[in-house]
């Protein structure tokens, strides 16, 4: 039996940021609005404060289940994707699962990854399917990281929003398959993307609010996320290409192959960047950023919805999906829709 995607359903908090709203709140950046217009961003939805990752999360599955007919108690295993947990313990999916009123029989796991996370999660998925048995594996993707983002930080109130996705991974003997994967890390980037302050290593304390203007002239602190622009950008045109033509390796696949490439969506300048420097043709990436933002691991599978929806994506094509971001982190797999 075969590991393939079934369905996808993702949510979107209702309070938005336009970009309207962020040039009244940052006057200045008007001068840079050309600039900023590269990113590929309109507008992005942010959590309200009473909105946990989890909540989103749950909100995702129940538009699953009612968008695809889909019975909460055909479902054997959870996986919980997300950087911002309800508690230290116990783990958050557990909670998820008696939320959405899974069958007990059903496992379920918490793991702690941002823009691959969505490629990752397919790779479990795909293992507990194939190798242990399982039949339906819910995945749930969620990010509320724009409570992390310091109120001044101009470049990252930008770029980021909020929003959750549920995916519902499946057993089937048909042509639609998940293939193999490529992955990878960095840990000596860890610092690239991060927030200093408020885990077990560095604890909150009297001076983590303490604002600083960093190398990009942005505003921050250690409680809130520092991202370095430049090093990131560098990281990303570096690595992707040669993730994807190891992936290609290993699937024995030629890139004229691939019907559709949908990359994480770091920002339109960076999966531009990618595509010309491998030569793909525009029509053969597909982007969806301009309503949403970068949401962190719900960005891939968004996008394949909404290829979905369109048709640029249809049953039978074979899709390249890659993510790479915090961690420094990196994977990537093909699926045949």
């Amino acid at each position: 039996m075969n590991a393939f995607i079934k369905s996808i359903s993702y949510y979107l908090p209702e309070q938005v940021f336009t970009n309207d709203d962020f040039f009244m709140a940052f006057p200045e950046s008007i001068a840079n609005k050309e600039n900023l217009s590269k990113i590929g961003v309109n507008k992005r939805h942010v959590a309200s404060i009473t909105e946990l990752a989890s909540d989103l999360a749950v909100k995702s599955a129940l538009k699953l289940f009612d968008e695809h007919q889909i019975n909460p108690n055909d479902i054997d295993f959870l996986l919980f994707c997300a950087q911002e947990f309800d508690y230290f313990t116990p783990t958050t999916a557990c909670v998820i699962q008696n939320r959405l009123k899974l069958p007990t029989h059903c496992g379920a796991l918490d793991f702690n990854l941002g823009c691959s996370g969505f490629v990752y999660g397919l790779a479990v998925a795909k293992g507990l399917i194939e190798s242990v048995g399982i039949k339906n594996v819910l995945l749930l993707t969620s990010s509320t990281l724009t409570r992390k983002l310091h109120p001044k930080d101009e470049n990252l109130r930008y770029l980021f929003g909020d929003a959750a996705c549920a995916t519902l991974i499946s057993s089937d003997n048909s042509n639609s398959c998940i293939h193999q994967f490529s992955f990878g890390t960095d840990g000596e980037g860890a610092e690239k993307i991060i927030v200093k302050d408020g885990g077990a290593r560095n604890p909150i304390n009297k001076e983590s609010y303490h604002e600083i203007v960093n190398e990009y002239g942005n505003i921050t602190s250690k409680a809130f996320m520092e991202m370095k622009g430049v090093s990131v950008f560098s990281f990303s045109i570096k690595t992707v290409p040669k993730l994807i033509y190891d992936l290609l390796q290993k699937n024995n696949k030629q890139i004229d192959e691939i019907d559709l490439f949908i990359f994480h969506q770091a920002n339109l300048f960076i999966i531009d960047t990618i595509r010309k420097k491998m030569n793909l043709p525009q029509e053969k990436v597909f982007n969806f950023m301009e309503e949403v933002g970068n949401t962190i691991s719900s960005s891939i599978p968004i996008v394949l919805y909404e290829a979905i929806k369109c048709g640029k994506a249809k049953k039978g094509d074979t899709i390249l999906l890659a993510g790479f971001g915090v961690g420094l982190s990196w994977g990537a797999t093909i699926i045949t829709l």
